[in-house]
């Protein structure tokens, strides 16, 4: 008992950092201007290094979260005295240091993403993006850099934890994350779904979960499997490789790094440091990433 009202008051918390997903594309690698000209997203530091500027939400495990120290190689974020750490930490130290970048990490919340991409606040964003035709109007990607696949969380004593496919859903009251497929795309092939509120961050789709106030969320593979080490008596329900599970495009679990229209540079570089990674590299990393996510003990 007191484990859970532990991991319900840390996902509380996380919660309160909002959490998927331009112009013309200039270079991020410019010099900082000494008067009033607009500052570029990838400054040099003091030091001469560029600097690359990755935006996330830093509440979103095992992709991204907020700890109070630099355990486990979590990184500062800026303009906080907390760290960020995730597999999408992970990925961008691994980017970051593959093309001589150093690395800050700008903590934003998830509908602040894109625009920040857009305009070149940020050189990128790192949050676990689908990448989907909407989001290509708005910006580029690179090829992906996990590949997630949909699954379903219930209560164990749920009347739907023996639930074989989607049909076996229905008539569920559900919700999921503001913004996301799993919310757009997929709690309305539910029959008869109750569609709940959509929740404006991952750890208040699982607050409401375990709470109670709906039967199931849906979410991807390594947000679920997150999600069932945080919470003991969560079931997780993975319908890949039946008859009835749900429908999704390869775009919308295909997930990318994106960056400004037409900076193809960055894009360029992200791509070659990419292609040397493998999808057992990608899930190599998640696992860590999961084992080193708070509420892992």
């Amino acid at each position: 008992m007191k484990k859970r009202l532990l991991a319900l008051m840390m996902a509380a918390v996380f919660a309160m950092s909002l959490t998927a997903c331009g112009s013309s594309g200039t270079d991020t690698a410019k010099t900082e201007s000494t008067d009033s000209e607009e500052t570029p997203a990838a400054d040099t530091a003091d030091s001469g290094d560029k600097v690359l500027r990755v935006a996330m939400e830093c509440a979103y495990a095992p992709y991204n979260w907020t700890q109070p120290d630099d355990s486990n190689g979590a990184v500062p974020i800026s303009g906080s005295s907390d760290y960020a750490n995730g597999y999408d930490v992970m990925m961008a130290k691994h980017i970051a240091e593959a093309i001589g970048y150093d690395l800050e990490i700008v903590k934003l919340d998830w509908d602040s993403l894109v625009p920040a991409v857009q305009s070149g606040t940020v050189d990128c964003a790192i949050a676990g993006q689908s990448i989907t035709s909407e989001r290509l109007e708005m910006v580029d990607f690179t090829e992906p850099y996990y590949y997630a696949t949909i699954i379903t969380l219930v209560k164990e004593d749920s009347p739907y934890a023996d639930a074989q496919g989607v049909a076996d859903l229905a008539g569920a009251s559900c919700t999921s994350q503001l913004g996301t497929i799993w919310y757009d795309v997929c709690l309305p092939q539910i029959p008869d779904a109750d569609i709940q509120a959509a929740q404006e961050s991952a750890p208040a789709m699982l607050v409401a979960l375990e709470s109670g106030r709906v039967d199931l969320v849906v979410t991807d593979m390594p947000t679920g499997t997150a999600a069932t080490v945080a919470y003991p008596d969560l079931k997780l329900l993975d319908f890949a490789g039946t008859d009835d599970d749900f429908e999704v495009s390869d775009e919308e679990i295909n997930i990318g790094i994106s960056v400004q229209k037409g900076n193809t540079e960055l894009l360029d570089a992200m791509n070659s440091v990419l292609s040397q990674m493998t999808v057992d590299d990608f899930n190599s990393m998640m696992d860590e990433a999961i084992s080193v996510q708070p509420l892992s003990e």
